[in-house]
């Protein structure tokens, strides 16, 4: 299963790079529920206020299946705020959010006919006027005290991808853009996910650098919006990382930085061009810290299909889930 983008040569010319504050609040989200992982944000998720009810958001977030795409549009420009955002999504016509809303829900058994269910499929411009008030909400709960670092760690992923588009062009950036992304013959692929194509014929592309949507890449080809490509920013492993003082910092003394952040950044198997991409770090750099954690018994690599995934060992996760012994070891 595969996404593809036909690119012509007037696509070439109109590829743009933005970033969306309600985008990473509606990903944030996500992350509240139990079923999701929070891969490199468990840390930021344990220190988020609990007690809002964001049900009416969380439904309308299938894992597999379509999320109304008026709750986050492509931004319009790369300095998009996040009141930009929201007055953009206060303005979706009635009967688009209806439209939208009667798909998603049609992607998750159940939920058209359960009591929150019945609430989005009431009148639509009062179901808007909600939505929006829980985006602005989740937005200063969730990612506003954060937002300088997040939007730091989008920002230089936007100037490094810049700097690869000028040194190679779209050859050199889409090569390296992601793990799950291809490119040959004027055509991009998305390698995992739902079938879809796309003619870009003239409408050009938006590559939307993500810290929140961490684990995947997102294709949006609906109308009106401009085609646009969500991928997880370079680092993001990094993103929230401790400072001196605490357990992890003093498991990093232990086995050096890098090799610990790659150890408490396996909350789940990942690839080695995975680990590079979300720790910022050449993919050689992370096979030779990945050899030496598995001499030492922490990780095991192990095959899937074509890929080598590694994953934490029990003793790995008995390393990252028992800082406090380690911080008396050094003493601290």
């Amino acid at each position: 299963m595969a996404a593809t983008l036909r690119f012509t040569a007037a696509d070439l010319l109109r590829c743009r790079f933005a970033i969306s504050p309600a985008f990473e609040t509606l990903s944030a989200i996500r992350l509240t529920l139990p079923a999701e992982s929070p891969g490199p944000h468990a840390r930021w998720l344990a220190d988020r206020p609990a007690g809002r009810d964001l049900r009416p958001i969380t439904l309308l977030q299938p894992r597999r299946g379509y999320t109304p795409d008026f709750l986050s549009p492509p931004p319009a420009g790369p300095q998009a705020t996040f009141d930009d955002d929201l007055a953009r999504i206060a303005a979706t016509p009635p009967d688009r959010v209806a439209a939208e809303i009667e798909r998603s829900l049609a992607d998750t058994p159940g939920a058209a006919d359960s009591e929150v269910g019945r609430r989005l499929r009431g009148d639509p411009a009062t179901v808007l006027a909600t939505l929006t008030d829980l985006i602005r909400a989740a937005w200063h709960d969730l990612v506003e005290p954060g937002w300088p670092r997040v939007r730091a760690l989008l920002d230089a992923d936007v100037s490094f991808q810049t700097r690869r588009l000028a040194d190679g062009g779209l050859d050199r950036l889409f090569a390296e853009l992601h793990p799950t992304l291809r490119w040959h013959d004027n055509t991009l692929t998305r390698a995992r996910g739902d079938d879809d194509h796309r003619d870009l014929a003239g409408a050009g592309l938006v590559l939307m650098p993500s810290a929140f949507k961490w684990d995947q890449v997102v294709v949006v080809l609906d109308e009106p919006w401009q085609p646009t490509v969500i991928y997880p920013a370079r680092g993001t492993g990094s993103l929230w990382h401790q400072p001196r003082g605490t357990p992890d910092a003093a498991l990093g003394r232990l086995i050096g930085r890098t090799r610990a952040a790659l150890l408490i950044g396996l909350s789940e198997p990942a690839t080695t061009s995975t680990l590079a991409h979300r720790h910022a770090l050449a993919p050689a750099t992370v096979s030779e810290h990945l050899s030496v954690l598995r001499e030492a018994g922490l990780v095991v690599g192990e095959r899937h299909r074509h890929e080598i995934r590694y994953r934490r060992t029990a003793l790995g996760s008995g390393v990252v889930n028992r800082p406090e012994r380690w911080k008396q070891r050094t003493g601290r």
